[in-house]
């Protein structure tokens, strides 16, 4: 019993050190804005940063405490309407496109609501009994999880958001001009064959979507050393990349047409030079550095140009799943992909980290798939349809978030996350 006592006790500790560790990141990454950029939501796509946080203050107000804390009240009653982001089991929800019309409640109050359920959310893990503690456990740790994916939106939206500007707002100045080089692209090969992939639900945490251990078949390939960088996109770009249909899907081909694609999403040309907008403002395009903010259909398109091909995420997942998990993360503090390599990368460069890399498989479920039980079922099933897979984090996602099998995913035309290329072929 004693022993026991042991580890419920340090159970309680470390829950309450990571949720209060990774509420206060969010709480880090909002510093720098104004009050008047908490509520601006410049496309459908982004939500305001307010929303954010409130949203992920819902998440544990309304899967943990309203389940498990007796006699709980809610913080507002409003707030399961407004901050619902698309759980129609739990309830109707405020329509995405018009959140940004929300001026209510302030900034001020949603810090208030973060708060309160911070506060509520300690007490309740000092207090339950051992029944319960070990099943709030995994909803906690689900819950960190959902807020990790947050900040990297936060990040990415803010910077669309201030991107919309003349001014080009700066999140965070420059610190120092970047000197370094890219790396050699070089090719390393693997053998192929019948592989396992993804993860079992004892193996540590996992999202339902990276569920089960499964097995595929791979023929022999190579994948590349880095990503690709913006002076090499340049010359898909020069070429004519974005005036030949040749190189282009039919539906990507289609979205140039009608978006009027010249380049990637926050490249802007001012007497013949090419900036980009970032988080630090408006600067030269930095040749060295991975290219950022491309599509599904852009990195296919120079894909086709160069005579290479978008990795499988099997094919990904077994190249770089013995490698550190090193790179450029939030908690470096650029916000934006950079040249310099870390010494722990493994022979697979920058595999995680700074671009989340475009594979060319759609987002379906897993041979023996089974989503979360109740509203937590919602959180990744019913999104598998027309979406791609990324793999490896960005420079806005947190070390401790990211893994070999972690399964992101978005539209084919979507480019406003951190997005980049890094090539495959096949073996001859």
């Amino acid at each position: 019993m004693v022993q026991q006592s042991i580890q419920l006790s340090e159970l309680r500790e470390q829950l309450v050190h990571s949720f209060e560790a990774t509420r206060a990141m969010t709480n880090t990454l909002v510093e720098p804005l104004e009050t008047e950029d908490f509520t601006i939501q410049s496309i459908p796509d982004v939500s305001p940063p307010k929303w954010h946080m409130a949203h992920t203050t819902w998440f544990f107000e309304t899967f943990i405490l309203k389940e498990y804390k007796e006699n709980y009240e809610s913080f507002h009653k409003e707030f399961d309407y407004l901050f619902n982001s698309y759980y129609e089991s739990v309830g109707s929800y405020f329509p995405r496109h018009s959140r940004g019309l929300l001026s209510r409640p302030s900034i001020d109050k949603v810090r208030s609501y973060r708060s309160d359920i911070d506060e509520e959310m300690v007490n309740l893990i000092q207090q339950l009994d051992e029944g319960h503690l070990h099943h709030v456990a995994d909803l906690v740790e689900i819950g960190l999880n959902h807020e990790q994916q947050h900040q990297e939106l936060l990040m990415t939206d803010i910077k669309y958001n201030f991107s919309v500007n003349p001014l080009y707002p700066v999140y965070r100045p420059l610190d120092g001009e970047p000197t370094a080089k890219a790396t050699p692209l070089e090719w390393v090969s693997f053998e192929g064959g019948l592989i396992e992939t993804g993860v079992d639900e004892d193996d540590g945490f996992s999202f339902d979507n990276e569920r089960p251990i499964h097995k595929v078949w791979l023929e022999p390939f190579k994948l590349a050393t880095r990503t690709v960088t913006n002076g090499e996109y340049m010359e898909f770009i020069n070429a004519g990349g974005y005036e030949q249909a040749t190189y282009w899907l039919s539906d990507g081909w289609a979205t140039v047409k009608k978006e009027n694609w010249k380049a990637p999403l926050h490249w802007i040309k001012k007497d013949g030079e090419w900036y980009a907008f970032t988080l630090h403002g408006l600067v030269p395009i930095n040749k060295e550095e991975p290219v950022t903010h491309i599509s599904y259909y852009e990195a296919e398109a120079y894909a086709s140009f160069v005579g290479k091909r978008l990795p499988s995420e099997s094919e990904w997942e077994v190249a770089v799943r013995d490698q550190p998990i090193a790179g450029n993360f939030v908690e470096d503090g650029h916000y934006h992909p950079v040249a310099s390599v870390k010494e722990e990368e493994g022979n697979i460069k920058k595999a995680y980290g700074d671009v989340w890399e475009w594979t060319k498989s759609p987002y379906m479920p897993y041979p023996g798939n089974k989503p979360l039980d109740g509203a937590l079922g919602e959180y990744n099933a019913k999104f598998m349809s027309s979406q791609m897979i990324l793999r490896g984090g960005s420079c806005v996602t947190s070390q401790t978030h990211i893994r070999p099998t972690y399964r992101n995913f978005f539209g084919p035309e979507k480019r406003w996350q951190f997005t980049g290329i890094r090539l495959a072929e096949d073996v001859e």
